[in-house]
């Protein structure tokens, strides 16, 4: 008080005498030591404030302070003007301290006084800011520390810290309609396109150093995935100095404690909340950086209406809670609080877009996170492999798993299984595993050790708990409510005390703040759960509807009847909130899953003919609906599921494994087909529906076929309308498609249109295949607009479209400004000379493209000397397919003279042109300075043994070339020495192909010796090369010493019953060839079978073709059979 005193003295003018016009005398003056007592400690009064007063001080603030200072002297005028050129606010601070440090006390105290004395904000903040924030975050730390264990998975790799929100671009369609556990099916717990990565200490900075702070950040989760638990990490964290050091303060509230909550403004709110917090204006004001968080929105019992809220603008103004809400997120109320809401996605659309800054989601368990999960918690006995195990064969329960609260559902009660002792097989749908997981809570039913508990023995309780949680779920779930309260609890006939014995702790979850205490079950699915168990047992008694939790409805006698009803309210629910409820509701007509609920459960009298009833019931809805197969219907496929009547689901799946779907997709075989298209990753990963589909079926399958990864929809005679179809499929926001093949179709310019409208939009398609269409030069023009702006797309296949060179300049455009397209096939398509040339030009400068198919284009010697230029400054192209192409001499000469500076290509295609000896010698020439080309293809040209003798000459010492393909060019044996001794020093070179060239036996010696020294071959292909027994038993005699040749085709010689004989030598003690085809050699019944006995002590081979040899059906059948007893993993062809 004395100090005050003293401070409001000096300020007081009415106490100081003026002698001169700038001179004031101090009455009150103390002696001279005290002056130096108080100067230190005023100076130290600045100095240690001087953080707060950078931070805090306003424009508005610090004019005040000033004229306030230059009243008091002191400061001069020209100080003044000093600190308010100094820049920035925060630089304007910084001299005004030093200035005033530098003078005497009167100047410290003329300062402090003024601060103290005030009322304002930022007197508050700049004195008591550090105080308030350390006491808030005390009460935070005691008030979550309850829940540390709760939240710790405890295992490094898998807690917060180490991983990352994904930021998303708006929710999609799936997520703002459907049931959370459909969205994971549906997706399988796969990742959407995401922008970034956003670990939680960035949630609320700005992603670049130009944008703002997010005011309202949305972050979104499936229930069960950790919404609760980030936050309370983040409030820890923040609490404990760790992230977010520039927000002063967090007031974290959730939407089950503010239901209790009527009418209140937010000062209230936030006093009620944070007693400790006296003057809650100072805290929501525009002063210091505070954030809201709002959790749980869809446990909210009030409908935002961001329409019709009436606007308010003042925090001590009262308004209904809802009001209170929208207002706040809005930015009419506390628009300098940053806001951050988490929310269940479906209601977390229906906060208006414009008004959130960013998105995030949580992501959930991958397959790797689940088994480390495994691995850490259950890792006793091997319990986390036969876990895993059991997860892989069960794909429901893999996807379930991806939610984590889930997993430690499923991985608990499994455990629980296996622990038991009994015999019993571990449950294979949701419905046996939720009655597993009720049983375990309640400690009956099967107890580890201990004989079975007899009905009449088992106490009434956890009967009476069970039904009364199970009626209290099922109305929260008609109503939408997952919370509830301890009035809530009572109105249904729960005795509170009961929520703390082993079953009611199971299911139930007790959440306690100073506004309220609520519960909610462990898990929504519990829940469904509960909800289903509640309706089996009532609906057999019920005369009336259910539904109506009042008596005014209509009669309804019989389970039937009921069932009907379920089913009737599920496929009009346009959220599909009761999907997951039906499944249930008829997985408990399986006597399997009522088994563990034996103890706990009034079952009554079991009805062994309602599940056939059932089966059909459900299968005649699946005949009946719309036109388009729905996720409502696809919902009826898990049913029969969780039923255990699988014979149509396992027969689809088979069709679609064997591609002889056509002429089956009825609607039901269409509702099954999206249903395998959920929960078989095999079918969604890779869905073949070649020559399967029509318009209608299309049309009838549209919104599933969203969530394949590679679609084959090849030869299905598709038109124009499709595209149509298949645009709006690309274009949704949920489509998940990366490949698609669309070839063999009857796609014309329009469908290339209506495809390339999508590719504008589309974000996961990667690959698209067209080949064998009728796009035309008009189609390759819609096409290539889009890809000038589309940055997904890394391959497309116009293969056979008639594009022409119109076409080919549309996409060479594309490729001067498109920077993700990597592979680019425009086989014949007749783009000539002109559109190779125009191709060439864009490959001068484009750096993305790494692989381009020109085969049969007519380019002729022209064409290719353009490619030929581009290849000389372009290192990037890997592949280049020239085949077909009518090149010359001319055209290889200046293709050789490029591969002499190229060091990028390594794959040259130039098969079936017309390139001579001259070319071939060029060729080698250049092979004497490239050392990057890998794979060279001169299949069918005349090179004749003068110029593969120059081939061969380059090859001994190019230490790149790996294949070598020289069929049809006329060699002899003259030439084929060249090669073998080649062979002898080249150590680089793993296939030649050298069929159809007649070499002879000679040839096949030469080649045989060779191979004896040679390590690095691997394939060498001998296919009709005019060879004979001593070719073959040359062959044997190198097979016996060499150890690395791993394919042998000799196909169509004459190897005879002697060499079959020699060669079934070499396989006893050969242990590196796989592969060995002896189709059409004369090897006669004799020769065969000295093969078939040879594979007795042979391990390796994999595969032998022993066709055309005359061994007749019933020889043919003796030496496989013979082959597959002495090898089994071998295949035989014969």
């Amino acid at each position: 008080m004395e100090r005050k005193a003293h401070y409001d003295s000096i300020l007081d003018r009415s106490k100081r005498i003026v002698w001169q016009d700038d001179c004031y005398v101090d009455l009150q003056s103390t002696s001279g030591s005290v002056s130096s007592q108080a100067d230190t400690e005023e100076v130290g009064w600045i100095q240690k404030h001087q953080e707060q007063l950078r931070r805090f001080i306003t424009a508005s603030f610090l004019e005040g302070l000033l004229n306030h200072l230059r009243k008091m002297d002191v400061l001069s005028s020209s100080e003044e003007i000093k600190i308010k050129e100094a820049g920035r606010l925060q630089d304007q601070v910084n001299m005004l301290t030093t200035i005033v440090t530098g003078k005497d006390t009167q100047g410290s105290d003329v300062l402090r006084g003024f601060i103290e004395s005030s009322d304002s904000q930022v007197a508050q903040l700049i004195i008591n800011h550090d105080s308030m924030v350390k006491e808030h975050k005390e009460a935070l730390l005691r008030r979550y520390e309850q829940y540390r264990d709760r939240d710790s998975v405890s295992c490094p790799k898998l807690n917060i810290p180490s991983r990352s929100l994904l930021m998303v671009d708006g929710l999609s369609d799936l997520q703002q309609k459907e049931h959370d556990l459909m969205q994971v099916g549906v997706t399988r717990g796969r990742k959407r396109n995401h922008l970034r990565q956003l670990g939680l200490p960035k949630l609320l900075e700005p992603l670049t150093r130009v944008s703002l702070p997010p005011r309202v950040s949305l972050t979104v989760g499936v229930a069960g995935i950790g919404k609760t638990t980030w936050v309370r990490h983040f409030v820890r964290q923040w609490s404990q100095g760790g992230i977010c050091a520039d927000v002063s303060f967090v007031l974290p509230f959730t939407f089950s404690e503010l239901n209790s909550l009527e009418k209140l403004s937010a000062e209230r709110l936030v006093k009620m909340a944070f007693p400790h917090l006296t003057d809650p204006s100072v805290v929501l004001g525009s002063s210091c950086r505070t954030l809201l968080i709002l959790d749980g929105l869809d446990e909210f019992r009030c409908a935002l209406n961001f329409s019709d809220a009436v606007p308010c603008n003042d925090p001590k103004k009262e308004m209904s809670i809802d009001d209170l809400v929208t207002n706040i997120i809005r930015g009419n109320l506390l628009p300098d609080v940053a806001v951050w809401v988490t929310a269940r996605p479906g209601v977390a659309s229906l906060i208006p877009g414009g008004l959130v800054d960013r998105v995030t989601e949580i992501p959930g368990f991958s397959p790797k996170d689940i088994q480390i999960f495994l691995n850490h918690h259950f890792s006793e006995r091997d319990f986390a492999s036969k876990i895993w195990a059991h997860l892989e064969s069960n794909n429901i329960l893999m996807v379930m798993c991806y939610i984590p609260c889930i997993c430690w559902i499923v991985a608990d009660t499994l455990m629980y299984i296996m622990q038991s002792g009994t015999q019993e097989s571990l449950p294979r749908t949701c419905t046996e595993l939720y009655a597993h997981f009720c049983s375990m809570k309640a400690e009956v039913g099967e107890p580890r050790g201990r004989e079975p508990v007899k009905m009449e023995q088992l106490h009434g309780t956890n009967r009476k708990l069970l039904g009364n949680l199970g009626r209290l779920a099922f109305y929260g779930l008609l109503k939408h409510k997952y919370t509830f309260s301890e009035q809530d609890l009572r109105a249904y006939g729960i005795d509170l005390l009961l929520t703390q014995c082993s079953l009611g702790a199971g299911v139930l979850v007790r959440d306690e703040s100073p506004i309220s205490t609520t519960y909610r079950f462990t898990h929504l699915t519990l829940q469904e759960f509960l909800a289903a168990t509640f309706y089996h047992g009532s609906s057999k008694r019920a005369i009336f509807d259910l539904f109506s939790e009042s008596t005014m409805s209509w009669p309804k006698i019989g389970f039937q009847n009921h069932f009907k009803s379920a089913f009737q309210h599920s496929q009009q629910a346009e959220d599909g909130h009761l999907d997951v409820f039906v499944r249930f509701l008829t997985g408990l007509l399986s006597s399997v899953a009522l088994k563990p609920l034996a103890g706990i459960l009034a079952l009554g009298k079991e009805d062994g003919n309602l599940k056939a009833w059932a089966a059909g019931f459900l299968q005649g809805l699946l005949v009946s609906g719309g036109a388009v197969v729905s996720l409502r219907a696809v919902n009826l496929a898990y049913c029969l599921q969780e039923l255990q009547h699988t014979e149509l689901l396992r027969s689809v799946e088979e069709d679609l494994q064997l591609g002889s779907l056509a002429g089956k997709l009825t609607r039901a075989h269409c509702v099954v087909l999206g249903y395998l298209l959920h929960v078989s990753p095999d079918c969604s990963e890779q869905t073949n529906l070649t020559g399967s589909l029509n318009y209608s079926t299309v049309k009838c399958l549209l919104p599933q076929l969203l969530y394949c990864s590679h679609l084959r929809l090849e030869n299905n005679h598709f038109k124009d309308d499709v595209m149509e179809l298949l645009g709006s499929l690309l274009s949704a926001k949920d489509c998940h498609i990366q490949k698609m093949s669309l070839a063999e179709n009857s796609i014309s310019n329009k469908g290339a249109k209506a495809l390339s409208r999508a590719l504008l939009v589309n974000r996961t398609l990667t690959s698209l295949n067209l080949r064998n269409n009728n796009i035309g030069s008009k189609g390759a023009k819609f096409l290539a607009e889009a890809l000038k702006m589309n940055q997904v797309l890394v391959s497309i296949n116009f293969q056979n479209n008639a594009i022409e060179e119109e076409g080919a300049q549309a996409l060479a455009e594309v490729l001067l400004c498109n920077r993700k397209l990597v592979s680019l096939n425009i086989q014949k398509n007749t783009i000539g000379a002109g559109g190779a040339k125009r191709i060439a030009d864009a490959l001068k400068t484009n750096r993305t493209l790494t692989k381009l198919i020109l085969c049969s284009n007519q380019l002729g010697d022209k064409g290719t000397v353009a490619l030929a230029e581009a290849l000389t400054v372009n290192h990037t192209l890997l592949s280049l397919q020239l085949q077909s192409n009518s090149i010359s001499n001319r055209g290889m000469t200046a293709l050789t003279k490029a591969l002499r500076l190229n060091r990028g290509l390594v794959s040259l295609n130039l098969r079936e042109n017309s390139i001579g000896v001259e070319g071939a010698k060029n060729m080698a020439h250049a092979l004497h300075e490239n050392n990057s080309l890998q794979n060279l293809d001169l299949t069918a040209n005349l090179l004749h043994d003068e110029g593969v003798q120059a081939i061969a000459g380059a090859i001994k010492f190019n230490q790149g070339l790996t294949s070598l393909h020289l069929q049809w060019n006329f060699i002899k044996s003259s030439a084929t020495k060249a090669l073998a001794h080649a062979l002898l020093s080249n150590s680089t070179m793993q296939l030649l192909d050298l069929q159809e060239n007649a070499i002879g036996n000679e040839g096949v010696v030469f080649l045989a010796e060779a191979l004896k020294t040679n390590a690095s071959l691997r394939t060498l292909c001998l296919q009709g090369v005019s060879a004979g027994t001593s070719g073959a038993i040359a062959m044997a005699k190198a097979l016996l010493t060499n150890q690395t040749l791993q394919t042998l085709d000799l196909r169509g010689n004459a190897v005879g019953m002697e060499g079959a004989k020699a060669l079934a030598n070499a396989l006893k003690s050969n242990r590196s060839l796989k592969s060995l085809n002896l189709q059409e050699n004369s090897l006669g019944m004799d020769g065969a079978i000295f093969i078939a006995t040879a594979l007795k002590g042979n391990h390796q081979l994999t595969y032998i073709n022993l066709q055309g040899n005359g061994v007749g059906e019933s020889g043919a059948k003796v030496i496989s059979d013979a082959i597959r007893a002495n090898a089994p993993g071998c295949v035989v062809d014969i």
